[in-house]
């Protein structure tokens, strides 16, 4: 292109080309994310194991020694390293997503609008990128840019399909690429488009209406979990200890008496916080899955229901000793 700002141009196509190819070549954040919390956990299981067996003595509750709980408390500190950062980063990239599907069909219906006045797909993209469509915004822009320097517009659908790598995306931009090679009356389909991106949109948000119900039941059972473990450890397993220990005073534990063992105490409440453990993480990710369908929206769940089921096991619940 011939003129003063020739350079300018040139300048900027080579830039766009060059976000372009590093978008497609490198790993995106999320996985990095993924990866070096991978790392970290696997380091902090090392340490519990190391604390398990008695090489290294790192604790995090003062004046207890190795073993098991600390080697739990690094196995928990690993779960939370792998799955904490990388589910909230994918969840914040997927709300990030949604408010941009949600805007895609008024859109849609500008662009048909648009069309209606004999305009062709790539003209009408231009005049509705002049809108207002919130974080999808930027994204038309994009687009439009790309129009402007004659970029095909089955090429600027992909690349923007690239960028909002969704089903609903995807759908929406194969059926507007078929319509506009078939020719014909694309505004039609581009508002029949519109209104069944919609209906999606809103099926999906009384899906998870509908989800919100099982997502408390679920909250609310693993919390129940925690009081009936607290009231055991504080009440009732104390007592059979006591009576445990009553009893092997006494002269009821001779040959052919009766006994308690009391000393299985201490193993009961680990198989507990076990449990605690297994059921945050398998919770959690339930509820996420039954919520919105997303593995990453449950870490995020996994993640409160493991800190506050091991805050309270580890440091409100009270030990229970034998000795």
């Amino acid at each position: 292109m011939a003129g003063a700002d020739a350079p300018a141009s040139v300048r900027k196509v080579r830039a766009l080309a060059a976000s372009l190819s590093t978008e497609e070549e490198g790993l995106d954040r999320e996985t990095l994310i993924l990866i070096v919390g991978a790392i970290v956990a696997v380091a902090l299981w090392a340490i519990g194991a190391l604390n398990y067996f008695g090489t290294v003595n790192i604790v995090l509750r003062p004046g207890e020694g190795t073993g098991a709980n600390p080697a739990i408390d690094f196995l928990v500190l690993g779960l939370l390293a792998l799955m904490a950062p990388y589910g909230f980063a994918m969840s914040a990239k997927l709300r990030r997503i949604g408010k941009i599907e949600e805007r895609l069909p008024d859109f849609l219906r500008d662009v048909a609008e648009a069309g209606r006045f004999g305009m062709t797909l790539p003209d009408a993209i231009v005049v509705a990128s002049t809108g207002r469509y919130g974080l999808l915004t930027d994204e038309i822009k994009k687009m439009a840019s790309q129009l402007e320097w004659g970029v095909p517009v089955a090429t600027a659908l992909r690349l923007f399909e690239e960028r909002v790598p969704t089903p609903l995306v995807q759908r929406v931009v194969s059926i507007v690429t078929r319509a506009n090679e078939a020719g014909g009356n694309v505004a039609d389909v581009l508002t029949m488009v519109a209104h069944d991106t919609r209906e999606s949109q809103l099926s999906a948000q009384a899906r998870q209406i509908s989800m919100l119900t099982y997502v408390t039941v679920i909250y609310i059972a693993f919390f129940v979990f925690l009081v009936t473990i607290y009231i055991m450890a504080a009440v009732f397993l104390p007592q059979m200890i006591t009576a445990g220990q009553g009893v092997a005073s006494s002269s009821l534990s001779g040959a052919g008496g009766v006994s308690l063992a009391f000393n299985f105490v201490p193993i009961l409440f680990l198989a507990f916080m076990v449990a605690v453990i297994v059921h945050a993480v398998g919770d959690g990710i339930m509820a996420g899955v039954l919520y919105n369908g997303r593995i990453a929206d449950g870490m995020v769940f996994a993640t409160t229901m493991l800190i506050t089921g091991w805050l309270i096991m580890r440091f409100v619940v009270p030990i229970l000793n034998t000795g």
